[in-house]
């Protein structure tokens, strides 16, 4: 919704690029592996606006139009989503398609590379601010929230806080990018055009989500205090319970938006995560398989819903775990959670071959190059040979085998 106008603004292809969540809870977003783009959950958590979020992404669309970062982009090429943030991060967990996003990410030392790889010229960066306001005035858009957004920088960097700010370190802000973008919000008739309600509503219930999701329940309660009736307060709330092991207000809360939105899928995949989480298996398909009809083909809906069926232990949920995981995994092919629970899926059934490939994809994901190697190697013996899934078969052992040479170089 933020990013395809902007995409579509700077003549590219919407579904070629890919966006991850990573959480991290400082300010920062970049580009790697040619049209793959992070944003950290701290950078959505503090924008206030839409606006502000839009911008960023405009401008990291400056760098992908702009080639920048070849060097990254040639070592980066080709690589998964898990495997970039392995490389640049040190094992940052990606939201999107994990179940177990709850983890801690990992910084591990690789500030040093993060600061050499995603380092962009004074030049680039100036490019990238024109390019930026070139697209959001074709998408028109206000560039006022990318001004707000560097502002904050700014004020980072007053306080001190610039150290903890990866987002000023590679894309250093000057004082010439800030008079560029001021001149630019002054002349153009664009900038006190807001964005419709819905843009406003919906970035206050991702900042709630991810608020409720990552921050402490009582954090969260001061944050969204019962007084606060608005529904990105009420949802947060929901969120809050839950986590704190409240189910019973966690089911009111989720359940009176329900009753007031009733076609609001992320309202029932909540409640299908809260009756999961709980034990009640069969009432979280049934929320899931809601959430699933009311947004159909969309991966986190369907892994969260392939997950319940396998946990019900029945061997009749094992052929509808495998149907729809393997839609999720078509779309979400960067998800190593998913093909874990596909090869889970498939070994219930009995299907060890395809189990064994499913955990070759999300071996190879992890970067556990001899584990895809041997797995892959195993499925291929009980595959028909020259069938889509013994190609697959063959493409990982050749990718492990490369990539394990790379690695020990």
């Amino acid at each position: 919704m933020f990013a395809k106008p902007v995409f579509e603004a700077a003549n590219l292809y919407p579904d070629g690029i890919e966006i991850y969540l990573v959480r991290d809870s400082r300010i920062n977003a970049f580009v790697a592996g040619g049209q793959k783009l992070f944003i950290h959950t701290g950078l959505l958590q503090r924008a206030r606006t839409p606006e502000q979020v839009i911008g960023v992404i405009a401008h990291e669309t400056g760098h992908i139009a702009g080639g920048h970062l070849s060097r990254l982009r040639q070592k980066m090429q080709g690589f998964s989503a898990e495997s970039i943030l392995g490389y640049v991060l040190g094992g940052a967990t990606i939201l999107a398609g994990r179940a177990d996003a709850g983890a801690a990410i990992i910084m591990g030392g690789q500030d040093a590379a993060q600061r050499s790889l995603l380092q962009y010229s004074r030049t680039e960066e100036g490019s990238a601010d024109q390019a930026a306001t070139k697209y959001l005035d074709k998408a028109g858009i206000s560039s006022r929230g990318l001004l707000e957004f560097f502002r904050i920088l700014k004020k980072d960097e007053v306080t001190k806080t610039a150290d903890q700010n990866p987002y000023i370190r590679s894309h250093p802000l000057t004082a010439e990018r800030l008079s560029f973008l001021e001149k630019h919000v002054a002349e153009s008739p664009l900038s006190d055009k807001r964005l419709p309600p819905a843009y406003q509503e919906m970035h206050q219930r991702v900042r709630a989500k991810l608020d409720a999701f990552l921050l402490p329940p009582e954090h969260t309660m001061r944050l969204y205090p019962l007084g606060d009736t608005s529904l990105p307060a009420r949802y947060a709330r929901a969120m809050a319970y839950h986590k704190d092991s409240q189910k019973d207000k966690a089911l009111a809360e989720i359940n009176g938006l329900i009753a007031e939105h009733p076609t609001d899928p992320y309202f029932h995949e909540l409640k299908g995560q809260i009756y999961f989480e709980n034990g009640d298996l069969k009432e979280a398909v049934k929320s899931y398989e809601k959430a699933d009809e009311l947004l159909p083909n969309t991966p986190l809906i369907q892994i969260a819903l392939g997950r319940s069926y396998i946990e019900q232990n029945d061997p009749k949920m094992f052929e509808k775990a495998i149907d729809i995981l393997e839609q999720a995994v078509r779309v979400e092919k960067d998800s190593s959670f998913a093909w874990r629970q596909l090869g889970i899926a498939y070994g219930k059934a009995g299907k060890m071959p395809e189990s064994s490939l499913a955990l070759a994809e999300e071996s190879l994901l992890q970067r556990r190059y001899k584990d895809a190697n041997y797995l892959a190697a195993r499925a291929e013996k009980g595959l028909k040979t020259g069938s889509p899934q013994w190609l697959q078969s063959q493409d990982i052992q050749m990718t492990a085998e490369r990539l394990l040479k790379k690695q020990n170089k």
